[in-house]
């Protein structure tokens, strides 16, 4: 295992935020089904949200509006809001790091190696729940899903390409949970890693990235390796 940063093949490694640094399904399905009973609707479970998590919230708001009978024109919109406002107000009330997380970062700050975030998450709500966690001052940038403007979100290789520039640059690993990491990933060039404990809507290994860990203690080996 290297000890310092001339023996560790990478500068950055960036994370998506939920599902990949942060199980944040509950608080998400909370505030999902709280829109969802504005108009009467049944609550969905956790289980049923989880697969819906990756585009942004209101991305997550139609396909729950779907999945309990549809949407008539406008109702997204008009719901959307709730959606936000009550999620910003129970933000980390269920929602934690995924296990081994804390410590992979404490391996990756002593090998001097920047951490930084790329999420679909609208930026204010990401830099709002990783500080609510104490992690928001461990990253070199924090990319959220409206910072560059419309068409540049995952899959789009910017966000990404723009967590590195804003972390110094270098050679950059990403970890993600969704087919829209991977495909940004592979559009900027940057090896890709599936944490198999995410918000999956298939099988890991089915999503295509280059390496699928099932822990955060495999991370750093991982990467040493590579």
């Amino acid at each position: 295992m290297p000890t310092d940063m001339s023996d560790f093949p990478f500068r950055v490694v960036g994370f998506d935020l939920d599902g990949t640094l942060v199980d944040t399904a509950a608080d998400l399905t909370a505030a999902v089904n709280h829109a969802l009973s504005l108009i009467d609707r049944a609550p969905l479970s956790e289980a049923e949200v989880r697969p819906m998590i990756g585009l942004g919230a209101k991305h997550m708001l139609e396909q729950g509006l779907r999945a309990t009978g549809g949407a008539e024109e406008g109702v997204v919109e008009r719901l959307y809001p709730d959606l936000l406002r009550h999620y910003e107000a129970h933000i980390a009330v269920h929602s934690r790091p995924f296990p081994g997380l804390t410590a992979a970062l404490d391996r990756l700050d002593a090998l001097g190696v920047r951490t930084a975030v790329a999420t679909n998450k609208a930026e204010g709500m990401a830099r709002k729940l990783l500080g609510e966690l104490g992690l928001a001052d461990r990253m070199a940038a924090i990319i959220g899903g409206d910072t560059l403007g419309p068409g540049n979100r995952k899959p789009s290789p910017a966000p990404i390409l723009a967590m590195i520039a804003q972390s110094g640059g270098g050679r950059t690993a990403f970890v993600g949970d969704s087919i829209y990491d991977v495909m940004a990933a592979r559009a900027a060039a940057t090896p890709s890693i599936v944490v198999g404990f995410g918000f999956l809507d298939r099988p890991a290994e089915e999503l295509g990235a280059d390496h699928v860990i099932d822990h955060y203690d495999e991370l750093v080996p991982l990467l040493a390796g590579l």
